[in-house]
């Protein structure tokens, strides 16, 4: 996938060379006659919904406030100097999955989701600085961004809101419909409503390595069995009852180092970790699902997709999908595999398929993990 005209005549791989984490990149009309894929109306609905993740934010009379979501109710739209932040939009809409996977040339595990920001004039979130990669795309309307590599990266303590105590730009774009401006973690940027407006940030996901930690022994106190209980048959009568004896210290540290965990383990941690959708993201079972001998016809005829709510991952001999692992045979491994990578697979594919996997297959349809594959789709993979 080179991404050329998407990311300003750079090949996916110079861009990772040049620009990932290390400067920003503006693109000019990375996306040619782009228009907003949801109505103002249809994100608002999505807003007011207990499933998304959404929030006001309004800096009215010069007071930052902030509301988290559900929204039933927002400001008028002629008001200046508000903002609505909807998350996750490629969980909702298949046009916003679509435009996500156009970066898929940055894997899977890294890639998070399709916020959409909608602001009337003035509106912004202040000056601040995100702790992951993002491309900002202007969708609709202009907006303002000012940008620096400042070092200063002190917040204001007073505020509900991660905003800079100092400010300092060092560059400055205006953004038009299908602009893009590509930002490192740790740079610090400031966008402003120039008139209505959306913007789509592409965020990516850096876990930071205290979750990731509290996260793994969470994982390990699962698989945790330690038999028996702590015994000193030999004890002797002690001079220092306040002292812990090394008898004591040495049996613990045999037993704890029991602990120690394989490549295996972490192998399995990490995939079902990065596979896990976020606390948000629930799926539909099927209403009326077609019967396993239907569903094996229907599969044999056009093949299968992923749910776009659906992660799946691979590593090794290990399948991961929606925070569970599995460790296939070598032919269903490859096939899943494939899914992983393509995000759907056809008929020809999947005729290889082991008895289990089409087991597995049915039950993640079932589960509205997966989808028949329609014409339409079969005709863009």
């Amino acid at each position: 996938m080179k991404n050329i005209h998407l990311l300003g005549g750079l090949t996916a791989d110079q861009f990772l060379q040049r620009h990932w984490q290390k400067k920003p990149l503006l693109i000019r009309n990375a996306i040619p006659d782009m228009r907003a894929l949801l109505a103002r109306e249809d994100l608002f609905s999505l807003a007011a919904r207990e499933d998304v993740e959404s929030r006001l934010i309004t800096n009215f009379r010069q007071q930052w406030k902030m509301q988290q979501g559900p929204l039933s109710t927002l400001p008028s739209t002629a008001q200046k100097n508000w903002t609505l932040l909807v998350q996750g939009v490629n969980l909702h809409d298949d046009q916003a999955d679509q435009l996500l996977h156009q970066f898929r040339f940055i894997p899977d595990c890294r890639l998070d989701d399709l916020m959409i920001s909608y602001a009337t004039a003035g509106g912004g979130v202040g000056a601040h600085v995100d702790s992951y990669d993002v491309f900002l795309l202007q969708a609709h309307g202009q907006r303002r961004w000012r940008i620096s590599a400042q070092q200063d990266l002190r917040l204001r303590e007073d505020l509900p809101l991660k905003i800079l105590r100092h400010f300092e730009p060092e560059q400055e774009f205006i953004l038009n419909p299908g602009d893009m401006l590509y930002l490192p973690p740790q740079y610090a940027h400031e966008g402003v409503a120039v008139n209505e407006c959306m913007t789509y940030s592409i965020g990516f996901r850096a876990p930071a390595w205290q979750e990731l930690g509290e996260a793994f022994l969470a994982f390990m106190a699962d698989a945790i069995e330690l038999t028996g209980r702590y015994a000193d048959p030999a004890l002797r009568t002690t001079r220092h009852p306040g002292a812990i004896s090394d008898h004591m210290m040495d049996a613990v540290n045999r037993t704890l180092l029991k602990l120690g965990s394989t490549a295996a383990d972490r192998e399995i941690f990490l995939g079902e970790y990065l596979s896990e959708p976020k606390p948000s993201v629930s799926f539909d079972p099927q209403v009326k699902p077609l019967g396993a001998r239907q569903f094996a016809k229907a599969v044999a005829r056009s093949g299968i997709r992923l749910h776009r709510k659906t992660r799946m991952l691979h590593r090794g001999k290990y399948v991961f999908m929606n925070g569970e692992s599995y460790s296939p045979g070598t032919q269903d491994r490859r096939i899943l595999r494939r899914l992983a990578d393509n995000r759907a697979l056809d008929a020809t594919h999947l005729s290889q398929a082991s008895s289990d996997l089409s087991e597995s297959l049915y039950r993640w349809y079932l589960d509205g993990w997966v989808d028949l594959q329609t014409t339409k789709a079969l005709q863009k993979t």
